[in-house]
């Protein structure tokens, strides 16, 4: 197998490293939306109209959108010590900003800056385990992170919400603050401080270009969701996005050292590892934010009692994810990423038939399998392409990987939010026969896409089986 260590050794154990990476990841994903609950107050405090407070959200995602390719590119120049550094510090700069914030545009800045941190640490996360881990312990790793970030994007709401029922939205922050402070020190010991070896010349220009193709994307997609697709700032944000990808390209095969190397793109693992991660994503997040949704706007829960619904997928994600990791280390990939994209499927399928009626234990138990199902997906997916990517590949590599995640998380939920919002319009009844339910025919539909979406991942997850070369071992 073709090594892809190009770091030195590491300073700490596999166990240190871990204990770094974990808690960094549960922090910056948790981030991203602990505030949503919280913006009610946010807007009745500084007198905010509901447009203007979508940017404490659409900033920070921003960032992260554009953010996450450019680290994984810099991490092939920059020692892994120094950006993730880098990244802490921005991270509780933006915090502290937040949290002083007098003023809403002044919180918007700070969640800028937050993002700017954030977007570095879930792809250092992976390269770092892929680099400094044994390879017969990096699945196990890459499940423990897969863990983290599983946890902090199903427990994000409720930990905001309660928070900051409690204490105040500010208080958010200053926890983010202090954690961020407290990782500082431990990072500094276990990553390395040398930069990696061999590394080439970088297109700065291509990376901008990228960055903000896949931030427009995102940014216009949201806008999609608050006012429709015919909207200005949804589809002139798509068309400069199409015309920045475009140009993109073109640097691409005109470069002699582009941003993301061509031959990135000839590993047909690889390939497929890409597409699936971002449908496997955009259904995943899509059961996240419409399942608590569902039981509020159905069921009659309060937004707090709702996000309990989730408790038992973190649990379980919390749970399975190191598991998975050291079974993908035996069995390959293909097998598991197959296996979970039907459990996805078989669960959305049973949200789309099920939810709607006085209970919501069909809500718990749909959301849970479909956690568990993506756990199956998404760690496996995370290996395999580690391990299919020469070693001066390996940061551009994962951080295109981790930019398709991303871009998936916030691509599902904004598409099915038109969806349901199209169908409560209509007031149609469910397209799917088996739904039984009274209420929430527009969320039966959301669920019954989310299945399509899986349909399409499983096509392409069947083109995972490597070629039989040598290589074939490298990608597997």
């Amino acid at each position: 197998m073709t090594s892809t260590s190009t770091e030195p050794e590491r300073t700490g154990s596999g166990t240190a490293l871990l204990a770094v990476l974990m808690p960094a990841i549960l922090v910056t994903v948790t981030a991203s939306d602990m505030v949503n609950l919280m913006l009610p107050s946010i807007g009745a405090e500084f007198g905010a109209s509901e447009a203007e407070l979508a940017w404490v959200v659409t900033g920070f995602l921003l960032m992260f959108a554009i953010g996450i390719p450019l680290y994984g590119r810099i991490s092939d120049r920059v020692s892994l010590r120094s950006l993730f550094a880098f990244a802490l510090v921005t991270y509780a700069v933006g915090s502290l900003v937040c949290a002083l914030a007098p003023e809403l545009l002044v919180l918007v800045l700070g969640r800028i800056v937050m993002g700017v941190g954030a977007a570095a640490i879930p792809v250092l996360a992976i390269i770092s385990v892929t680099r400094l881990m044994p390879e017969d312990k990096r699945g196990t790793g890459i499940g423990v992170v897969s863990a983290a970030a599983g946890i902090g994007t199903a427990a994000g709401p409720a930990i905001g919400g309660g928070i900051g029922q409690f204490l105040g939205w500010p208080a958010l922050f200053w926890l983010m603050l202090v954690v961020a402070l407290v990782l500082l020190p431990p990072a500094l010991r276990v990553l390395p401080g040398e930069p990696p070896s061999g590394a080439g010349r970088f297109d700065l220009l291509g990376g901008i270009l990228l960055g903000l193709g896949a931030g427009l994307v995102l940014f216009g997609i949201t806008q999609a969701q608050v006012a429709g697709f015919g909207a200005p700032s949804s589809w002139g944000s798509l068309l400069v996005a199409v015309v920045a990808i475009a140009l993109f390209g073109w640097r691409t095969v005109r470069v002699a050292q582009p941003f993301v190397p061509p031959a990135l793109f000839t590993n047909r693992v690889y390939r497929a590892a890409v597409v699936v991660a971002f449908l496997a994503m955009v259904v995943n997040l899509g059961g996240l934010v419409f399942v608590p949704l569902l039981v509020v706007d159905v069921n009659g829960l309060a937004p707090g009692a709702g996000a309990l619904v989730m408790i038992p997928a973190g649990v379980a994600v919390a749970v399975l994810s190191p598991l998975i990791g050291r079974l993908a280390d035996r069995i390959g990939t293909r097998p598991l990423v197959l296996a979970g994209l039907v459990v996805i499927g078989v669960f959305a399928l049973f949200l789309s038939a099920f939810t709607g009626g006085a209970s919501v234990i069909p809500a718990g138990v749909g959301i849970l399998g479909l956690s568990v199902g993506f756990i199956f997906v998404i760690t496996p997916i995370i290996s395999a392409a580690a391990s299919a990517l020469p070693g001066d590949q390996v940061g551009v590599g994962l951080g295109i990987l981790q930019g398709a995640q991303f871009l998936g998380a916030g691509t599902g939920p904004a598409l099915f939010g038109v969806l349901v919002t199209a169908r409560l319009q209509s007031g149609s009844s469910a397209i799917n026969p088996f739904y039984g339910g009274n209420d929430g025919a527009a969320y039966s539909d959301a669920f019954l896409a989310m299945a399509v979406v899986v349909v399409l991942a499983l096509i392409v997850a069947f083109r995972m089986r490597p070629a039989p070369t040598r290589d074939a071992d490298n990608a597997r």
